[in-house]
């Protein structure tokens, strides 16, 4: 089932950043656009894992979802990341839109080879956290995500 998103219905964006620094630049951004994003966080891919599928002491993140994915993380990084959701029928589907310091075409070819919605560079955004949230709103109005 595809069901396309509305304006009221708040985004739910599930940020894998381990950068506290750049986490907390996000939420700031958020605070500031007034956006209607239900926010949940994890450090690691392991954490967001366990978050989009839930576990006995987390609901897995309503669907529809959107995954900002850092790459290089402690534990499981994004690319890792991006193999496990890949081969999980459940969460195959999931749209992730990469944020990343790294500028490397084989970072990119590997993320794009994994299926992501978006590479995003963040030194192309700066301190600039409202342009990706605006890019993030606009694609959730407009795009019709899988429920499951």
């Amino acid at each position: 089932m595809i069901v396309s998103a509305t304006a009221r219905e708040p985004i739910r964006l599930l940020l894998i950043e381990d950068e506290e620094v750049d986490r907390m630049a996000l939420e700031r951004a958020l605070r500031k656009s007034n956006s209607n994003v239900n926010l949940t966080h994890a450090v690691n891919g392991i954490e967001g894992l366990r978050k989009l599928r839930g576990d006995a002491t987390t609901e897995a993140l309503t669907r529809p979802h959107l995954v900002l994915l850092d790459l290089n993380m402690p534990a499981m990084g994004g690319i890792e990341f991006l193999d496990h959701l890949r081969n999980d029928p459940k969460l195959r589907r999931t749209v992730v839109f990469v944020l990343t310091t790294s500028a490397h075409e084989k970072d990119r070819a590997e993320c794009y080879d994994r299926g992501v919605a978006g590479f995003i560079v963040k030194q192309n955004i700066g301190s600039q956290s409202t342009v990706l949230l605006d890019m993030i709103e606009r694609y959730w109005k407009v795009v019709e995500l899988p429920m499951s």
